[in-house]
Order: structure tokens, then C-alpha cells, then sequence
């Protein structure tokens, strides 16, 4: 796992393909919370997703570059319901 101090807000978090997984909100213990606008559709729509700091290949200017190919790296996705 890469270091993840240096992840801040607005940074744009893609997988090793280059593929746009979401866009950093906050930085939550050793997960990367997503914005909203990044929660997909349906039933995931308008819940915040965590991607595990464990898939932090490297911080690299303003994203995120994860080690697992985007359509992976969604399935480690956790969710978070808005109370």
C-alpha cells in the first residue's frame, strides 16, 4: 500500500488501466471516501463509496492511481448509507 497522507480532496482516484473510478472526498481511517456524485445509479445513487487504502498503488500530481483495474477495483467498493 502506497502512502496515502498526501491524498486530499478532489483528487481523482482511476485504476491501473487509467479508467476514472471516482473523485476523493475525504480520507477516512485506511479508506478513500468518494463523493457523491461518483455513487453510480439506482440503488447505489446518492451513497458515498469507500475504496481500501490497501489498493494505493501510488499519488501521482491530483489522482489517486489504484493496482487493480477499475472494473475490479469497484467490486472492493464499500457502501455507506446517508442517515
Amino acid at each position: 500500500m502506497a502512502d496515502m497522507s498526501g491524498i486530499r480532496e478532489h483528487m481523482e482516484v482511476i485504476g491501473a488501466d487509467g479508467v476514472h473510478i471516482g473523485t476523493v472526498d475525504k480520507v477516512e481511517g485506511q479508506r478513500i471516501k468518494l463523493t457523491r456524485k461518483d455513487s453510480g445509479e439506482g440503488s447505489h445513487k446518492g451513497h458515498h463509496h469507500f475504496i481500501p487504502g490497501s489498493l494505493v498503488a501510488e499519488v501521482e500530481g491530483n489522482k489517486v492511481r489504484l493496482s487493480a483495474n477499475a472494473d475490479v477495483a469497484v467490486t472492493f467498493e464499500g457502501e455507506a448509507r446517508p442517515m
